[in-house]
């Protein structure tokens, strides 16, 4: 008889033995396989880690092609494990992924909440009795970059469904809609391929500088309000309050009207703020390593689809709610919108928020320049309803909000500007070094940094302070900007030779590392 030993036949015993009925149970080292070739959303993390001889705690999948992630698995299964304190004793250590979708999960499922208690306030709490399944389907013949307007509709301020709004922390999503969010996330995190730079860390880094920006968004500093205290209301709710002379009023509904004009309606609508939150999650997802460019130089299919146009993001918005309408996820969807107008003005919010981070579109860039200059210029010479005045400013926040984060460790300490940059740059020079580009990085990375700063980074840090939306955030970027530009000038050229010995030594050894067997 032939027999077998060794890691690879241990590792693929102990998954059998530990595997589950009617279920495909495969190894880390296999997704890693599929997550390049776009199949990440195949994969379903298994809650509970396998042990294997002398392999210590592995991390494992469970196959699902057909519902991406919908179908039950019973976790576990297998043969008992010999000590009955094993997993009570055992210390497992999460990879960096599984920590970053845990935090994804407690920021969607925070925002969730916000969601569905806005709702139920508005009295349309159906999502847990009735599900419709919204499907992707952009018109015959048109792409996401057809669906871009001008103007984003937000829904006006109601004094009643705001005063009638209970606090969302008591709000419980439900075991499915949680369970649906982690992997939906857990899903997204596998589409992303394994760049230096365009990876799902950098997705979680976008996502933390929206959450940040949109947590700080402050009042107005020129309005007052009267020294209040608050008083138990209808019902045992927080919310009404006196002043100290003794008349009535309502704090927490005259914070949230002022907000909501001082922000263009953005604060006032939870919506909003889980597409804008969404959108920085997927907004690279299955990203190649390479600039819109190059795959149009290329020819690839991607840009045959999209007609040369925003290929990457409208790549990934399109694989992303491909997933979530056609994954499984009914229970999710239905959270998120439980009727076709809030479905559309999701859609409407991710493609235009989405499509905002493709700044090397020039079309694009001239609409969003004019459309700045018509809302925040001195005299516009525009003539429009006040309505569509206070619309156009929120979509103008929305995309600005966007940008800046798809940047922010521009606008941070230096040493994450440096980490960030550092990731870009070895990403650069491998697509150079691979052929798919033709100029060397090294050569034009310190006097680019130093353009991208001038004539990019900066004003965008400025238009966020114009904007007047972000309070001390707005000075904090902008503060950062300028001293990252300053020392960047003064130390610059050392770190990008600094950064090419280091990738081309991190490639060389790639080639020298002895194959496998």
């Amino acid at each position: 008889r032939f027999q077998l030993f060794g890691d690879t036949v241990n590792t693929t015993a102990r998954i059998e033995a530990t595997g589950a009925k009617n279920q495909v149970h495969i190894s880390r080292e296999t997704s890693d396989l599929l997550r390049p070739a776009g199949k990440g959303h195949w994969l379903i993390p298994r809650e509970d880690p396998v042990s294997a001889k002398g392999k210590g705690h592995l991390k494992t999948f469970w196959l699902d092609t057909f519902s991406g992630g919908e179908q039950e698995v019973k976790r576990g299964g297998g043969e008992e494990e010999d000590d009955d304190n094993f997993w009570a004793d055992a210390e497992v250590s999460e990879s960096k992924e599984d920590r970053l979708i845990d935090w994804q999960v407690d920021v969607f499922a925070r925002l969730l909440k916000q969601v569905v208690a806005r709702r139920r306030a508005q009295a349309r709490d159906k999502f847990s009795k009735q599900k419709t399944i919204y499907q992707w389907k952009p018109a015959a013949g048109k792409t996401c970059l057809d669906e871009v307007k001008e103007i984003i509709a937000l829904p006006e301020f109601d004094a009643k469904v705001a005063s009638a709004q209970d606090n969302p922390e008591t709000i419980d999503l439900g075991e499915k809609v949680n369970k649906q969010l982690r992997q939906y996330i857990g899903g997204i995190a596998g589409m992303y391929r394994d760049n230096d730079f365009h990876n799902f860390e950098h997705a979680c880094h976008v996502t933390m500088s929206v959450t940040k920006l949109l947590s700080r968004i402050v009042l107005p500093s020129d309005l007052t309000y009267p020294e209040k205290v608050e008083v138990e209301g209808e019902s045992g709710k927080v919310g009404t309050s006196k002043d100290r002379s003794g008349s009535s009023g309502r704090l927490k509904f005259d914070i949230a009207s002022t907000l909501h004009d001082h922000t263009y309606g953005i604060t006032s609508d939870p919506l909003t703020q889980f597409a804008l939150v969404f959108s920085a999650l997927i907004h690279d997802v299955d990203h190649t390593g390479v600039p819109n460019a190059t795959l149009v130089k290329e020819n690839s299919t991607l840009a045959t689809i999209y007609r040369n146009q925003s290929v990457a993001e409208q790549n990934s918005i399109d694989m992303a709610m491909d997933l979530l309408t056609k994954g499984g996820f009914g229970d999710l969807q239905a959270c998120i919108y439980s009727t076709e107008a809030e479905f559309e003005r999701f859609r409407q919010l991710v493609i235009q928020t989405v499509l905002a981070t493709d700044i090397a579109d020039k079309e694009l860039k001239l609409l969003r320049n004019a459309r700045w200059e018509t809302a925040f210029a001195e005299t516009s010479g525009v003539e429009e309803s006040p309505r569509d005045v206070v619309n156009r400013k929120a979509t103008i926040v929305i995309e600005h909000l966007i940008q800046a984060s798809d940047v922010a460790h521009t606008m941070q300490h230096w040493h994450v500007y440096l980490k960030w940059n550092r990731n870009f740059f070895f990403e650069c020079y491998r697509a150079f070094k691979e052929g798919r580009t033709d100029k060397d990085p090294s050569e034009f990375w310190y006097k680019g940094e130093m353009g991208f700063y001038d004539f990019y980074i900066i004003p965008l840090a400025k238009k966020l302070k114009k904007c007047g939306v972000f309070g001390v955030s707005s000075d904090e970027y902008l503060n950062y900007a300028l001293q990252n530009r300053k020392e960047w000038e003064e130390r610059g050229q050392e770190v990008v030779a600094s950064m090419k010995q280091a990738v081309e030594e991190q490639t060389l050894g790639f080639q020298n590392e002895p194959a496998e067997g």
